[in-house]
């Protein structure tokens, strides 16, 4: 299977979850709206969600699959079996004294790092607003966290198993459980809606929903990992030489991999202070999740283990390759979808969010923040891109001072542009992070001499840059004839038909003009399409395959 494939088989199914995942917040918005429970749900769901993201796609992806890779080629099942079974155990047995040590502080974690703004805002109270009081929307927040942290520790197993099957090359399971946690949402919503329950029921049923899911997902992957032929086994804790390497490597690595999760979580704790800027902020996060996940993710998931490989292996020149072709191929997709985002987000908002409990006076202030979003896309991406370059070779101390260095940015413009441009102010700092932090890492790797630039990628780049500009225009000209469709109080079938024909022709407009510039492989898109392997490129008989 190519890399382009291999790509293409996460993307698809991390995309499915993030259209199931659409689908889960304009219920969400429609049954809880912009308002005290919903930044509720959205702060206590964050703490977990965040060490989920920083185990899935930061420290084991980044730490445990190149130990775990190299027990399997030098020890054999026996030692790759003894290694993991080592890990698991620890693991679990940390993660169960973590929960209960959280469940017990958590009004203090609460008033200090998850939402300070709700202490804030019980010293004064007529900052509260709405419908529950200061004390209410805090009590209500501490709740909500003790019920979902739990799913902590199923996401942080599903991280470890996912790590096991993605060295198998397996995959689609570990991709695909995700979408669980949207399945039973979902139908927690649908009945909510049905039977028209309160907004504070609402958000206690959906929270022990995300417990469910934590549960059934790691169901999921540990099947998925028994019928790859591969199992641990739960003993006593021990201190080994391989647990203490993976745990060196691992620190760092979840504080890079999971940067843009920090960078949102930091922005949620600031924006606790402002009554409503929680949820704006969520809901702009979901429609910029769905490029950042489907190509972010996949170039996560699928390129560390095979640069790990190429490195190990002593393949240089495949390694190099991998690394170009990696950029290209999130530049490809990225690039149009950044442009896209900052020129239509509201159109995009009214259409997904405006209903129910969402009014349109809320669509403005989230499509402001999605546009600001969108101009950080390419650089999020780009930092999955990079880092592999470091973890592959077990070194996480550089880009770990890069990540605290952009993080720190970060938290100083999220405050200073908070009080000048409320959410929108947090929005664009951490897109300024996000662009400082890809920046400083493609830097490191190419002045270590880690990363040579070839000749396909600068021409293929500038070629991309060029198709998304001129996309941007034909979809400026697109908007002005359809802005009769468009305009709020159009019919929601007219509003949908109006943004199909933009986003149909973008996208006609763009991949034709990569197909006839040269911007897009058309061997390797073509390979994908009809499911086959590619030839391999004429520099070098490793290269077109990973």
């Amino acid at each position: 299977m190519s890399l382009l494939s291999k790509f293409a088989t996460v993307g698809g199914a991390t995309l499915v979850s993030r259209i199931f995942g659409f689908g889960r917040e304009m219920m969400m918005a429609s049954a809880l709206g912009v308002g005290p429970v919903a930044d509720a749900f959205n702060l206590a769901f964050r703490f977990p969600n965040l060490f989920r993201r920083l185990f899935a796609e930061g420290a084991f992806n980044a730490a445990f699959i190149p130990l775990f890779a190299r027990s399997l080629e030098e020890e054999g099942d026996a030692g790759a079996r003894r290694f993991a079974s080592e890990v698991f155990s620890t693991l679990l047995a940390t993660l169960v004294t973590l929960t209960i040590v959280a469940l017990i502080f958590m009004p203090f974690l609460v008033s200090t790092i998850i939402a300070p703004g709700l202490s804030a805002c019980i010293d004064d109270p007529a900052a509260g607003g709405d419908m529950l009081s200061c004390a209410a929307r805090y009590d209500l927040t501490v709740t909500l966290s003790r019920i979902m942290f739990p799913y902590l520790a199923c996401m942080s197993m599903v991280a470890m198993v996912s790590g096991i099957l993605n060295s198998f090359r397996r995959f689609f399971a570990a991709a695909a459980a995700p979408t669980l946690l949207n399945f039973i949402l979902i139908g927690v919503l649908a009945w909510c809606l049905y039977a028209g329950v309160d907004k504070a029921t609402t958000g206690f049923l959906m929270s022990w929903g995300v417990v469910v899911s934590g549960f059934a997902q790691l169901a999921m992957v540990v099947i998925a990992m028994r019928m790859a032929g591969f199992s641990i086994a739960f003993g006593r804790p021990r201190w080994t030489k391989g647990l203490k390497r993976l745990l060196v490597l691992a620190g760092p690595a979840a504080l890079i991999g999971g940067i843009t999760q920090i960078n949102l979580f930091v922005g949620q704790a600031v924006a606790s202070f402002k009554p409503g800027a929680v949820s704006i902020l969520q809901y702009a996060d979901r429609p910029y999740q769905l490029p950042l996940g489907m190509v972010g993710v996949a170039i996560g998931v699928v390129l560390l283990p095979e640069l790990a490989r190429a490195l190990k292996a002593g393949h240089l020149r495949e390694a190099q390759h991998t690394q170009n072709r990696s950029l290209e191929f999130a530049l490809f997709l990225t690039l149009p979808a950044a442009v896209a985002l900052f020129i239509i987000p509201e159109p995009i908002i009214r259409v997904i969010y405006e209903r129910g409990a969402f009014e349109p006076s809320a669509t403005a202030a989230v499509a402001a923040v999605l546009g600001i979003f969108a101009l950080g896309l390419p650089a999020f991406v780009m930092i999955k891109v990079f880092s592999p370059g470091y973890f592959a070779r077990e070194d996480t101390r550089t880009p770990m001072y890069v990540t605290l260095f952009s993080a720190g940015i970060n938290i100083v413009l999220s405050i200073v542009l908070f009080g000048i441009l409320a959410e929108r102010g947090i929005a664009m700092a951490t897109t300024i992070a996000g662009w400082l932090n890809a920046g400083l890492l493609f830097a490191g790797l190419y002045r270590k001499g880690l990363w040579e630039v070839d000749r396909q990628l600068v021409r293929r780049s500038a070629l991309t840059l060029l198709c998304s500009l001129v996309m941007g225009a034909a979809l400026v000209g697109a908007m002005l004839e359809l802005d009769d469709w468009l305009r709020p109080g159009s019919p929601l079938a007219t509003q949908i038909l109006a943004i199909g024909i933009l986003v149909a022709s973008a996208m006609a407009i763009y991949f034709g003009l990569a197909l006839a510039t040269g911007a897009a492989d058309r061997r390797l898109l073509f390979a994908v399409v009809k499911r086959r392997r590619p030839t391999p490129p004429a520099t070098g008989p490793d290269e077109g395959s990973a």
